[in-house]
């Protein structure tokens, strides 16, 4: 099994959204249920940095 590292660009809708800091990490985790095999590292400007599993 490969890991790839991938950016997943974040719709704005998140930030406009997010009341906080725990609450954008929350919208963060919640949209990126979409992606099922990339798991959330970092979040980079508009883009969820994340691992892809084969």
């Amino acid at each position: 099994m490969n890991d790839f590292e991938t950016k997943v660009l974040l719709p704005s809708w998140i930030w406009e959204k997010a009341e906080n800091k725990e609450h954008f990490k929350e919208l963060v985790l919640d949209y990126m249920q979409r992606y099922p095999n990339y798991d959330v590292k970092k979040v980079k400007g508009k883009y969820a940095i994340c691992e892809r599993r084969d």
